[in-house]
């Protein structure tokens, strides 16, 4: 926003950033968020049935629905990870899946955080077909100069602190990445030709 002096239509991240709070910060300021969850990271998925994929949560009764229609209601909301907890209770001690898919004797436990329905529209607009180009630019763009400052430079932190400390830090990196781009791409003479004239 500062550099270009216009708003940012998108901002893209891997999953290590995918913190549905500091998500929500962005979306509110009316960028488009291409950030895949953690779920979505996961190249391969394990097909498990006792997965928490295969429960419906019921909105209007707040409570999940495993496959075997049992109802696992809402237990206590966990304040630290900021999430409710549902939980089976003797429903799942009845059923003929105890033992593969829960061993607990309070039945299985189910946690859903505060802002799911803001996590799944967040991941939704990930799989969207803009979103994915917008990502795979993002590859191309961005990864190359942070990748190359990070490991062929080893600069993984930065010396100074404070933020007008760390910007000075960040654009000396960035300058003498771009001057050693341009010298691999137009060559000592041809970069000492473009700035003479």
């Amino acid at each position: 926003n500062e550099t270009f002096e216009k708003k940012c239509q998108a901002a893209c991240g891997d999953a290590g950033y995918s913190s549905v709070d500091e998500l929500e910060k962005i979306h509110e300021q009316g960028i488009k968020v291409v950030v895949p969850s953690q779920k979505q990271a996961l190249k391969e998925k394990k097909e498990d049935p006792f997965d928490k994929s295969h429960l419906k949560y019921d909105s209007v009764g707040d409570c999940y629905i495993c496959p075997q229609d049992h109802v696992l209601k809402y237990s206590y909301t966990n304040n630290v990870k900021r999430a409710k907890v549902y939980r089976g209770g003797s429903a799942c001690r009845r059923c003929c899946h105890f033992g593969k898919c829960t061993k607990q004797p309070r039945g299985r436990g189910i946690s859903r955080l505060l802002k799911a329905e803001l996590k799944q529209k967040l991941e939704t607009q990930y799989e969207e077909p803009e979103s994915q180009k917008i990502y795979a630019l993002r590859k191309q763009k961005v990864e190359l100069p942070f990748g190359h400052i990070k490991r062929n430079l080893k600069v993984d932190s930065f010396l100074l602190r404070r933020l007008d400390g760390v910007k000075a830090e960040a654009s000396v990196l960035a300058s003498c990445f771009n001057i050693a781009r341009m010298i691999n791409i137009i060559g000592v003479t041809g970069l000492i030709a473009k700035l003479g004239s």
